[in-house]
C-alpha cells in the first residue's frame, strides 16, 4: 500500500448516457416529427359516436371540481397566517435547523455576550479609582565616596480608608532604609500623595509601619475623601473575578483584571511567611500598597508581592484584608502594633544541622532579652524550643504564629531540650 495515500479507493460510477433515440409518432404532432419526450399523462378523447360522452363528463367533472377544490383549500389556509406560518414557516426551520446541524454537527455555535463583564469591569473601576492614590517617597542616601548626602525616590500606592485622611499602604513602600557596603538608605524623608483626577501633590505624613505584616498608614491633610469599601476576604473563591487598582511605573489609576488564583497562600519573602491571596491580574513595580477587589468593587486585599523572572506569568498577591483591618487600627490609634512578646533570639535548626551539632530539630535559643517573659521564665541561651502549647514546631515561624494567637499578659507553655533533657516551661506573654 501507498502510505502518501490517505484515503480509501471506492467504486467507480460511471455516468451512462443513453443515446438511443425511439421512434414514435406524438398523437398531438405532425407524423413526420420524431420526439424523445412523452407528455406525464395522454388523455385520449373519443367522438361521442363511442357512445362514452357521459362517462367522459364525469371524468372531467370530477377532475376539474378536485383541482378547484384544492386550491380552494389551499388558497383559504394561506390566507390564514398562523395555518401559513403552520405549513410553511415550521417547514423551513426544520429544513433550515437539519441543514445547520449537518454542517455544524457537534459545534456549539451559541454566542455568549460579554455586555455584563465588560459593564461589571467598567463598574469596579469606576469605584474603586476614587479611593486608589499614588504614593512617591523620597530617601536620603549617604555613599561612601564622600560626596555627600542624596536622595532616590521611590513609588508605590495606597487605599484611602477614611474620609479625613487616613490611607494604607505597604510598609516597604514608606520604609526602605538599608545598606550596603557602598552607601545607607535612611529613613523616608518626604511622602508625597496624588489623588485621582487631581495633579495636586500632598505632604504625607508617616503615622505607623509594621514590619512583621509589611503594613503602614500615612495622613494627608484633607476631607471629604472617598473611602474604600472593604470587602470580606476570608470569603474569596479561587476562580472569582479580581481586579488590582494602583500606580505601576507611575501610570497612576491603572487597572488590571483576572481571577483569584488561590487563597491562604503561604509565600515567603525576606526571611518571613505571609498568607497572601494569589491573583493573575497584572501586578507590577508601583502596585504596592495598592487594592485588590472583587466584582462589587470591595477591597478584599493589599496588592504587596509578585513572582519574577523567566517563565513566570500571572503570580501576584496580595494580603488579605481582613488580617490587613487590626493592624492599620492599631497603628492609628497606637502608632504600632502591640504584640505578645517572648524576648528571643532563635535559628530553626534543620535536621541535618541538628545532627552535626548533636542537637535536635527545633529552634535554637541564640540570645535572650534582658528584663523578658523568657528570661523571667528561666529560658537559656542553647535551649532548644521542640513545642508550643502542645504543638510540635521547627521554625521561629511556627513559634510566631501560635504566640500571635494569644494576647498581651497570656500564660503560654512551651517545652524546650536542654543538654538532652525535655522540660515544660510556663511564660507570661509581655507587650513587645
Amino acid at each position: 500500500m501507498d502510505e502518501n495515500k490517505n484515503f480509501i479507493e471506492g467504486e467507480k460510477i460511471e455516468e451512462v448516457t443513453n443515446n438511443t433515440k425511439t421512434k414514435e409518432t406524438n398523437s398531438f404532432s405532425s407524423p413526420n416529427v420524431k420526439s424523445n419526450y412523452r407528455p406525464v399523462s395522454e388523455f385520449t378523447v373519443k367522438s361521442k359516436k363511442d357512445g362514452d360522452s357521459s362517462f367522459v363528463k364525469n371524468i372531467l367533472t370530477s377532475f376539474v371540481c378536485g383541482v378547484l377544490g384544492s386550491a380552494l383549500v389551499i388558497g383559504t389556509c394561506f390566507g390564514v397566517p398562523s395555518i401559513k406560518k403552520a405549513i410553511i414557516g415550521n417547514n423551513l426551520s426544520s429544513s433550515n435547523n437539519t441543514n445547520f446541524s449537518n454542517t455544524y454537527t457537534g459545534v456549539n455555535t451559541d454566542l455568549i455576550s460579554l455586555k455584563e463583564y465588560s459593564e461589571t469591569g467598567v463598574g469596579v473601576a469606576s469605584k474603586i479609582l476614587p479611593s486608589v492614590v499614588g504614593i512617591t517617597v523620597e530617601f536620603p542616601v549617604n555613599s561612601i565616596f564622600g560626596r555627600g548626602t542624596s536622595t532616590t525616590t521611590g513609588e508605590g500606592s495606597g487605599i484611602i480608608i477614611s474620609e479625613d485622611g487616613y490611607i494604607l499602604t505597604n510598609n516597604h513602600i514608606v520604609s526602605s532604609s538599608s545598606s550596603s557596603s557602598y552607601y545607607t538608605v535612611g529613613d523616608a524623608s518626604k511622602v508625597t500623595v496624588y489623588l485621582f483626577n487631581d495633579k495636586t501633590p500632598y505632604d504625607a505624613t508617616i503615622i505607623g509601619t509594621d514590619e512583621q505584616t509589611d503594613l503602614a498608614v500615612i495622613k494627608i491633610e484633607k476631607e471629604g475623601l472617598t473611602a474604600a469599601e472593604l470587602g470580606d476576604s476570608d470569603s474569596v473563591q479561587v476562580g472569582e473575578f479580581s481586579m488590582a487598582a494602583g500606580n505601576p511605573l507611575g501610570m497612576q489609576s491603572s487597572i488590571s483584571s483576572g481571577t483569584i488564583s488561590a487563597v491562604n497562600r503561604d509565600v515567603q519573602a525576606d526571611g518571613k511567611t505571609y498568607t497572601l491571596i494569589q491573583t493573575d491580574a497584572a501586578i507590577n513595580a508601583g502596585n504596592s500598597g495598592g487594592a485588590l477587589v472583587n466584582s462589587k468593587g470591595q477591597v478584599i486585599g493589599i496588592n504587596t508581592l509578585k513572582l519574577s523572572g523567566t517563565g513566570i506569568e500571572g503570580m501576584g498577591f496580595a494580603i488579605p484584608i481582613n488580617s490587613a483591618k487590626p493592624i492599620y487600627e492599631q497603628l492609628i490609634e497606637y502608632k504600632k502594633v502591640k504584640r505578645p512578646y517572648i524576648g528571643i533570639g532563635g535559628r530553626d535548626l534543620s535536621e541535618e544541622l541538628a545532627k552535626a551539632n548533636n542537637l535536635v530539630v527545633g529552634i535554637y535559643i541564640t540570645s535572650i532579652e534582658e528584663f523578658s517573659a523568657a528570661e523571667k521564665a528561666g529560658l537559656k541561651i542553647g535551649d532548644v524550643i521542640i513545642e508550643a502549647d502542645g504543638t510540635s514546631i521547627k521554625t521561629m515561624n511556627e513559634l510566631n504564629e501560635i504566640k500571635n494567637k494569644h494576647a498581651i499578659g497570656d500564660s503560654m507553655k512551651i517545652k524546650i531540650n536542654r543538654n538532652g533533657s525535655e522540660k515544660e516551661i510556663e511564660l507570661t506573654l509581655q507587650e513587645q
